[in-house]
């Protein structure tokens, strides 16, 4: 390439760039692209006055899913008006100034930084936000350039064929846009559709778990259905060797099947909650703190988390120690020596055990439901005793009564004089009489 030519090419350009800069028609556009951000601006604060749900900020912990999307919404309520503008200006300045060059460029920016903003605002994982960005800001360039249908042209041409297959560079990037899209929407749908269930007071803690269950396999099921018409995958050729499948998958993840059909027994029947403390057969035991669609989980009193599938609830025999009432009782045994004053005994026992913060008892209180000691049995050191009381939840390790009532028990009987008896043996050596 030669001097002159570049040289005549920089001059080319530069009368193209100042006859541009003299017409009347490049201000007006500019004029009207202030204008539209300006009226844009006006309106979207007076949106956001009239209706506070879309201007004040929610509280990020209490406030409801769908306030914090309406307070989104309303962030982009300004970029939106403005597009809208802008768009009803194009056809305005292509009529009455016979030509929208500009406007068009800042309509094309506009919609180019609202699709940012909304994969910056609303989608919460790096990784699908980053994918957007890479992939859909070029696309919606693309688009709104006109250049869209010659990229598709090229991308078509370039294909392989596997049998009856054939498989185009446009096709895999379609399935791979579209998929993440859809999943990200699922996701997102299933999480705030949940969210919502789940905080609605006039509903019970069983229906809510049953809806939002309902719920995340619908979301899933219309995902998966329209993914496959994205692959462009006949439904009805699908529906031909589907009951086949199905009896194949029956056999395969039945206990999966059995599983969630479990989970919904288990919410219908009422025979778990959130919070109950329970038992299973093999000894394993804690408080429920979630129930699933595959098992339910289990935190016992060191912190662990057991997970128990849903058909040992069904096919197994558990205890749920707090499902109908949270009031528990409790023995604590002990032992005194035999010539104790059992029956003042008694009396100081209770009055001990009643004192604990955690132990049901006074005045008002049912007899049944006091302290009471009593003798176990008569055994070989001295009288067997226990004590009996009713607490609010479990002794599982992070109450720990039991242990402390021993400790205040043993206290009690050295203060008042009472002996804790211990095993003795009496030895006899007998010698014989002829020695």
């Amino acid at each position: 390439m030669s001097p002159k030519y570049l040289q005549d090419l920089i001059t080319d350009y530069s009368q193209q760039i100042i006859g541009v800069l003299t017409k009347p028609e490049t201000y007006i556009q500019l004029g009207i692209i202030l204008t539209v951000y300006a009226a844009a601006y006006f309106i979207a604060n007076r949106f956001r006055r009239y209706f506070s749900v879309l201007g004040e900020t929610p509280d990020p912990i209490n406030a409801l899913p769908h306030r914090v999307l309406l307070f989104k919404f309303g962030n982009t309520l300004f970029p939106l008006l403005a597009i809208l503008l802008l768009r009803m200006s194009v056809d305005l300045g292509q009529t009455a100034l016979k030509e929208g060059w500009l406007l068009e460029t800042a309509l094309t920016v506009a919609l180019l930084l609202l699709f940012n903003s909304v994969i910056t605002d609303f989608i919460k994982n790096k990784t699908a936000g980053r994918f957007l960005k890479i992939i859909g800001l070029p696309i919606l360039f693309l688009h709104l350039t006109g250049l869209l249908d010659h990229v598709i042209l090229v991308l078509e041409s370039i294909s392989i064929t596997l049998g009856n297959i054939n498989v185009t560079a446009f096709g895999v990037l379609r399935v791979a846009l579209f998929g993440t899209l859809l999943f990200w929407m699922g996701r997102a749908s299933n999480n705030t559709g949940k969210e919502i269930i789940r905080r609605q007071a006039n509903l019970d803690f069983r229906t809510k778990e049953l809806a939002a269950k309902i719920f995340e396999v619908a979301v899933y099921v219309i995902v998966f259905l329209l993914l496959l018409q994205v692959m462009d995958i006949n439904l009805t050729a699908l529906a031909v060797f589907g009951g086949a499948l199905g009896v194949g998958l029956g056999f395969g993840l039945q206990s999966i099947a059995s599983n969630f059909i479990s989970g919904v027994i288990i919410l219908l029947d009422r025979s778990l909650s959130l919070g109950d403390y329970v038992e299973m057969e093999d000894g394993k035991s804690g408080i429920v703190r979630e129930l699933n669609l595959r098992s339910t989980t289990l935190e016992t009193f060191d912190g662990k988390d057991i997970m128990v599938p849903n058909e040992k609830f069904i096919a197994s025999t558990f205890t749920n120690w707090t499902h109908k009432n949270k009031k528990q009782r409790y023995r604590v045994d002990f032992s005194v020596a035999y010539h104790t004053d059992i029956r003042n005994l008694v009396e100081i026992i209770k009055e001990t055990v009643s004192i604990h913060p955690q132990v049901i008892s006074g005045n008002h209180i049912p007899i049944e439901e006091r302290p009471d000691c009593e003798i176990a049995s008569f055994g070989d050191s001295g009288v067997n005793m226990f004590v009996e009381f009713w607490m609010e939840g479990i002794d599982d390790g992070q109450n720990r009564v039991g242990g402390d009532l021993l400790l205040a028990i043993f206290e009690a009987m050295r203060d008042n004089g009472f002996e804790i008896p211990f095993p003795q043996r009496e030895v006899r050596i007998l010698q014989d009489g002829g020695d």
